[in-house]
């Protein structure tokens, strides 16, 4: 069942599911959505009241979120037009040339193609390539500071995503958005941390924040870098 209320100017949208349970639960997902598990008994104002009074958590929970949602602006692929590289600009340089690659040089990303109709699949698998070498670069050293917790991910992957910068299975598999390779080593750092938080504690609870703030007293710093940047 779907419903919604209104809090402030704010509108909450959400979907309730009923079972055979005591208590009602109310999650805020990843891409914002609000899901509602009530007790077969529980009826509609109950649930909107229940809403109304959890609307402040409810609406900081998906402003949070927010930020894991990659807003870049499309960039062209001609000579002239910046790119973004562990949160520097570089100015695209595309030269005609037998043998193609991809290098920075300066103050310049260079791309030598014999056609330059592929200097956008050719700078894409530059991104993703250092996407690769450098997330484990960050990764390394954090995984190995979190066994103290007894926790390691099972395996680290990149995946284009369109609605999360970083995500984490239930079995501890941490998907990393190549994207990021765009941002700062710090938002790379604080991404890797949230994921790694996340198999310690799976849910935001308080016990989830401590944590990230424990182990990245400036995580804020770069979230906030992270949402300016790549809006």
């Amino acid at each position: 069942m779907k419903s919604s209320i209104t809090f402030g100017s704010q509108v909450i949208s959400f979907h309730v599911s009923h079972s055979n349970r005591k208590s009602l639960g109310i999650s805020v997902n990843p891409d914002m959505t609000v899901s509602v598990k009530a007790p077969i008994e529980a009826t509609t104002d109950r649930i909107k009241q229940t809403i109304r009074k959890k609307a402040p958590w409810i609406l900081k929970q998906q402003q949070f979120f927010l930020a894991f949602h990659p807003k870049s602006a499309a960039r062209r692929f001609v000579s002239g037009e910046t790119h973004l590289y562990l949160g520097k600009q570089y100015r695209l340089k595309i030269t005609s040339g037998k043998n193609a690659s991809v290098k920075l040089k300066g103050k310049f990303l260079h791309v030598i193609t014999p056609d330059k109709s592929q200097t956008e699949t050719l700078v894409n698998k530059w991104y993703l390539e250092k996407a690769h070498e450098k997330f484990h670069q960050l990764a390394d050293p954090l995984i190995a500071r979190f066994t103290k917790h007894k926790v390691k991910p099972q395996s680290i992957v990149l995946r284009n995503m369109s609605t999360r910068w970083g995500s984490c299975t239930p079995k501890g598999k941490i998907i990393l958005n190549p994207e990021l390779i765009k941002t700062p080593k710090g938002c790379i750092e604080y991404v890797i941390i949230h994921e790694l938080c996340h198999l310690v504690h799976h849910d935001h609870t308080q016990k989830f924040i401590d944590l990230q703030k424990k182990e990245m007293p400036d995580w804020e710093q770069w979230k906030g870098k992270l949402e300016r940047l790549m809006a």
